[in-house]
């Protein structure tokens, strides 16, 4: 599939968010990407702008269908954390939207499993943490929010600044939707989008922090190894958010990706 020049001459690339924030988290990037790409930032449903617009019941298909209109046919579409799940999902129930798909900080299948006659054991969350947060939700979301961006910076040299400039870009919109981060919080929990994501025929590409603790980027490896057209790369020293704590080394990966879009 050929990413298809928009008429400003550039290719499109569709940028969707993690878990609990919005599309404000790419204001870093703009000025390096803006140049090179027809660049879209979606806010999930239920999320930044978007936090009145939530499917009810809220699962990842819901998502996928509601942000399926906004993407251009053949984007490059990069999905960062949960954000990556949506992307994938996207380009599996809709294959004409998504050229090619680049995984940021992202996993098909977020918690652990535990070995198994079926299945191998997999690197990911374990199940507690998951259920600790959305417990803590009840209690109070904006803290939950601000405790969970202090683990995705958690490993970077500047965490604190990282983790200061995210929570000063996504308080910049309304807050998010309680059922879309209940509802998020269970997708991450629940999906598991391994077979989906090595049936795909277009390619693939992954940068990850060699310090994330909440995505190991051993599986995603380990599962590139039977995918077709599948390209990884591990920003050292970097955490959650390669592309705030290590951007140059970040979009210099990124455009090595996508130079032929260039």
């Amino acid at each position: 599939m050929i990413c298809k020049q928009l008429e400003n001459g550039k290719y499109p690339l569709v940028l969707l968010h993690g878990w609990g924030l919005n599309s404000a988290v790419w204001q870093l990037l703009m000025d390096d990407l803006a140049p090179h790409f027809d660049v879209i930032c979606i806010d999930l449903p239920g999320f930044g702008f978007n936090h009145q617009v939530v499917p009810q019941p809220y699962s990842l298909d819901a998502v996928v269908e509601q942000i399926a209109p906004l993407c251009p046919p053949n984007s490059i579409v990069l999905g960062w954390s949960l954000g990556g799940m949506v992307a994938t999902k996207l380009a599996v129930n809709y294959p004409d939207k998504v050229a090619q798909l680049c995984l940021v900080a992202s996993s098909p299948c977020f918690v652990e499993q535990t070995a198994c006659a079926e299945q191998a054991d997999w690197p990911g969350v374990k199940a507690q943490v998951l259920a600790g947060f959305s417990t803590a939700l009840q209690d109070n979301a904006k803290r939950t929010i601000e405790r969970f961006m202090a683990i995705q910076t958690m490993g970077s040299p500047s965490a604190k600044q990282d983790v200061k400039w995210i929570k000063q870009a996504v308080f910049s919109q309304p807050d998010a939707d309680m059922l879309a981060l209940v509802g998020g919080l269970a997708i991450l929990n629940d999906e598991d989008l391994r077979a989906p994501l090595q049936q795909l025929k277009i390619p693939v590409r992954g940068i990850y922090g060699a310090n994330d603790t909440l995505v190991p980027a051993k599986g995603v490896q380990q599962l590139g190894l039977q995918m077709a057209d599948f390209a990884c790369a591990i920003i050292n020293k970097a955490s959650h958010a390669p592309f705030i704590s290590h951007r140059e080394a970040f979009v210099r990966q990124f455009l090595a990706y996508n130079s032929t879009f260039i």
